[in-house]
């Protein structure tokens, strides 16, 4: 069982929410109604929607990593499908898991800010759009080894998980607040990575 599946298990279908008819996608992953992505044509996609941006903000395609090319192709493969159909909520339900799984991780960052005093700055700490940068480079590749060191010494992000760039911004964020050891300490206290036997 992979990780969308239990993540489905564990958040969405149990409560019989998930598996139900959907919400219209109030952002949908790829604005346009290209039913080509980026990564078969070889192009580049105009898409504006920076509340789909998660792995990679400079990616305006929202399908350059594997997860966001997965969750793009669920999508689409739901809106091809008649509702409520077992397919239909097969794929509703993975849907559901891979957004919970972001909001998790999201959720985990949030709880770990406000615990450091960033009560009302946590929102945008956290929010990335495709505007968004970096102060320099110097801070990048800081902000890089602190998210690896991250991965390293908790659970902050799924095992299974690739790391999201956006997460870079935030650290680099943090780097200006002299806050990025204090945050790695409270995420090490708080989200301890489990031993594997």
């Amino acid at each position: 069982m992979g990780l969308t599946e239990r993540m489905c298990s564990a958040f969405c279908c149990w409560r019989g929410r998930c598996c139900a008819e959907p919400l219209p996608e109030k952002a949908p992953l790829v604005s346009n109604n290209d039913p080509y992505p980026s990564y078969v044509l070889g192009g580049v996609m105009a898409c504006g929607d920076d509340r789909n941006l998660w792995n990679f903000p400079g990616d305006l395609s929202h399908t350059e990593t594997d997860d966001d090319r997965e969750l793009h192709n669920l999508l689409v493969a739901r809106n091809q499908l008649h509702k409520y159909t077992e397919e239909w909520t097969k794929i509703n339900c993975e849907i559901c898991a891979l957004r919970q799984i972001r909001k998790e991780v999201k959720m985990r960052w949030k709880r770990i800010l406000e615990d450091l005093g960033f009560q009302k700055e946590v929102n945008s700490l956290l929010t990335v759009t495709k505007l968004s940068t970096i102060s320099d480079f110097q801070n990048r590749q800081r902000a890089q080894e602190m998210l690896l060191k991250l991965t390293k010494e908790t659970d902050i992000f799924p095992d299974e998980w690739g790391l999201p760039e956006r997460y870079l911004f935030v650290l680099d964020r943090l780097f200006d607040l002299d806050a990025v050891e204090d945050f790695i300490k409270t995420a090490s206290k708080k989200y301890p990575k489990k031993q594997t036997k």
